[in-house]
């Protein structure tokens, strides 16, 4: 582990639990765009066993000059959940696998207990994650 020196260290220096249940609580919401990349796009698509044409023409939808994922019209819930679960989870986009952590979650610690309210994983007994792997997460 790299020594960090006094300016460097951040609220969430001693690590933060999380583990995700796969409640699909995080693939909800009226508000919500999920930003796709050409790598997310490739990826869904292979996964999916569609060529890139027909995905986008079936899962993306143009906002300014990039794409984000369909939402299914129920609740602003994301084109690929079912139930509670994620079709597409193996090849879910790099918005999707930092969730929950989002510079906007790891502001600060009350950011992050608002973020709690909303994701079961984000809870007592969950594993332990230290700084540096909650930092590769953010960057994934």
């Amino acid at each position: 582990m790299v020594a960090r020196s006094g300016e460097d260290r951040v609220w969430y220096q001693a690590g933060l639990r999380f583990e995700c249940t796969g409640c699909g609580h995080c693939c909800t919401g009226a508000d919500g765009i999920v930003w796709t990349t050409e790598a997310d796009i490739e990826r869904l698509a292979a996964a999916l066993a569609l060529d890139l044409d027909t995905f986008g023409r079936r899962h993306l939808r143009r906002v300014g000059d990039r794409y984000a994922l369909l939402d299914s019209g129920h609740d602003g819930a994301c084109v690929f959940l079912e139930g509670d679960r994620c079709r597409v989870y193996a090849a879910r986009p790099s918005q999707c696998r930092r969730y929950p952590f989002w510079p906007s979650h790891l502001a600060s610690a009350e950011a992050w207990a608002k973020a709690a309210t909303a994701c079961e994983g984000i809870r007592d007994d969950a594993r332990l994650l230290n700084r540096d792997e909650i930092e590769s997460a953010r960057r994934d």
